[in-house]
């Protein structure tokens, strides 16, 4: 900085506002120290920066997959909220595993993000604890974290589930068939909740000979091929799918089945309106779940020191056609 600040004639503060974009530098002065910079390669040490000022201008994210159409989603979303405000994203997947999210929170730590977001697979996060003492804002997104308050950012799963279910029993559908993840996940837990609670209140019962546990849509696709497969009385007539793998995967499963199955699935997906069936779907809005779970680490980048809040989104139901399908 001072070979550029003497070949253009300038003091070090001026280079620096330069550098940093500050205001109170005129035109002139300006473009002479960007010539200057030009000339003799300058760049700006970052690192060195953040050390002086306490602040790595980064932010960290640990999300299930980032091939997850769901999750790629936030992502992009908490990227656009970071460039925003001058920074970059650091993303890692911890892939259902609890042992490599804590290994991830671990390694972005150590490269001092400002605030982390989690999409967390464990179910202990006390591991947080003394990083949170310090005062490094942490975000739950998706599924709350346990052992810890701190902010966190969820879809209304139950309620959504419910509505699709619904919809089903308005076509006049009373078997109906839930494909998802283990309820040991929190999503699918409370989907399942809402899918039975649906179910109950309208005096359809519930056989958990049609609740089926699936991770991805090759296990979808199974599970729809036998349940197709169950006697006539037993038969589902309808399917609610709890995440868009398992839709997808349902989808697969119904192509050679005899008679029409309805269909619903939570998560909208990429052209799910442009299959011959459009596919109905309860729909929710990832890009605003990344976009708030950042607005609420830069909240608390700023100073904002109020009790940590449970931030809830609602989801729609869609209807396209799938999910009208007569029994």
């Amino acid at each position: 900085m001072r070979d550029v600040a003497s070949t253009a004639g300038v003091s070090l503060k001026t280079v620096s506002r330069v550098v940093n974009e500050e205001p109170g530098v005129r035109a002139d002065t300006a473009a002479r120290v960007e010539a200057a910079i030009a000339l003799l390669g300058f760049a700006r040490n970052d690192l060195a920066r953040s050390l002086r000022h306490g602040r790595a201008g980064a932010l960290g994210l640990v999300i299930e997959d980032v091939a997850n159409p769901f999750y790629s989603v936030i992502a992009r979303s908490v990227e656009d909220a970071a460039h925003a405000h001058g920074h970059i994203l650091i993303t890692g997947s911890c892939e259902e595993d609890p042992e490599r999210e804590r290994q991830l929170v671990r390694r972005l730590l150590r490269r001092w993000v400002d605030a982390l977001l989690i999409v967390p697979a464990g179910d202990d996060h006390r591991y947080l604890l003394a990083e949170m003492g310090t005062g490094t804002p942490v975000v739950f997104l998706d599924r709350p974290p346990r052992g810890v308050d701190t902010d966190t950012v969820l879809l209304d799963n139950m309620g959504g589930a419910r509505a699709g279910v619904e919809h089903l029993l308005a076509q006049g559908h009373r078997l109906i068939a839930f494909v998802g993840d283990p309820p040991a996940l929190y999503t699918a837990g409370e989907r399942l909740a809402g899918y039975r609670a649906a179910l109950a209140a309208a005096g359809a019962g519930g056989d958990d000979d049609l609740v089926r546990a699936s991770h991805d849509a090759a296990s979808a696709e199974q599970a729809v091929r036998d349940l197709l497969a169950l006697p006539a009385d037993r038969r589902p007539t309808a399917l609610f799918c709890a995440n868009n793998r398992n839709t997808v995967g349902a989808l697969r499963g119904l192509r050679d089945a005899r008679r029409p199955v309805a269909l619903v699935g939570f998560d909208d997906f990429e052209l799910a309106d442009m299959l011959p069936v459009p596919v109905t779907v309860v729909r929710h809005s990832p890009e605003d779940m990344g976009r708030l779970a950042a607005e609420v680490a830069y909240a608390r980048l700023a100073g904002e020191d109020e009790l940590p809040r449970r931030h809830v989104l609602g989801c729609q139901l869609v209807p396209r056609g799938s999910g009208e399908v007569a029994p």
